[in-house]
């Protein structure tokens, strides 16, 4: 892609993001994602009703009256966005490709975020690492994630998604949010990782899949192409046991995945390309407020 072209994009998509965040978003996500914890802000006078572990004895002794300890919140987050660039993405029927949706949602988290003054990083993974930004915070980090985003290429088309939580667990040492974004088409278990990993950090998971991989409709004989490992076959749609079968596997991986992020007590939201994200994660940050 030329350099021109790629501003254009990026220029599109921060005006989306921008307005998305600075509109519709506007509290949500200040809502949804808590800061790290308490943090010591200041001394004041006891009051009646004040829990007697806050008490200053230090304080209290040097002025013979008690005091107490205030604490407000640490708003300051890191957040991490954990994007899947394997081959899988480059795909979609519908209204767009899945990562370009991934793009465009990854955008508007970090502009949420920076609004909110928070740090930025992204973790770019495939089976392996391939590239990691570390946590920043501005508009001129963002645009540049987000030029990243639209013209990375990847040295592997496959997924490893335990290999990029083991990556989150060891390169972030301090607590941060982690949105997951993928499509979690991986053939390996990621659930032993996965707990690890939200045990330390608070993790988001956020599926965009293409309508087709749902549901597969009657058009007859035709080829389809693993994009990560490059097998083709022909296919025959015109069968109802196969349009079946296919249907039935989707919901099994599908029941699959949701019990791994319950047990690892992740919030997961799954959007189809043909949906809209912006209701989704509005759902999202809701349920998380």
């Amino acid at each position: 892609m030329e350099t021109s072209e790629i501003l254009k994009r990026v220029r599109k998509i921060e005006i989306k993001a921008r307005g998305l965040s600075s509109n519709v978003f506007a509290g949500q996500y200040h809502s949804a994602f808590k800061g790290r914890g308490m943090a010591f802000s200041e001394v004041r006078e006891y009051l009646y009703g004040d829990d007697v572990r806050d008490i200053d004895w230090n304080v209290t002794a040097r002025f013979h009256r008690p005091y107490v300890k205030v604490f407000e919140e640490e708003r300051e987050l890191t957040v991490m966005l954990m994007i899947d660039v394997s081959g899988s993405l480059d795909f979609g029927t519908r209204r767009q490709m899945k990562r370009e949706m991934v793009t465009e949602i990854a955008a508007t988290i970090a502009f949420s975020a920076i609004q909110n003054n928070d740090k930025i990083g992204v973790v770019f993974f495939s089976d392996r690492i391939e590239k990691y930004i570390p946590p920043k915070k501005g508009r001129k980090h963002i645009l540049y994630i987000i030029r990243e985003m639209l013209d990375f290429h990847p040295e592997s088309r496959r997924t490893d998604i335990r290999q990029a939580l083991e990556f989150l667990t060891s390169v972030s040492k301090r607590r941060c949010t982690a949105f997951v974004l993928s499509d979690f088409y991986d053939r390996q278990d990621f659930l032993q990782p996965l707990q690890i990993a939200s045990r330390k950090h608070d993790i988001v998971a956020l599926q965009v899949y293409d309508v087709l991989q749902r549901e597969l409709p009657d058009v007859g004989l035709i080829r389809v192409v693993d994009a990560e490992t490059g097998h083709e076959q022909y296919i025959d749609t015109g069968s109802r046991q196969l349009r079946s079968a296919h249907s039935q596997y989707w919901k099994t991986r599908q029941q699959q995945l949701h019990e791994t992020m319950t047990r690892s007590s992740v919030d997961m939201v799954s959007i189809a390309t043909n949906e809209d994200y912006v209701k989704a994660l509005l759902m999202l940050f809701k349920r998380r407020s």
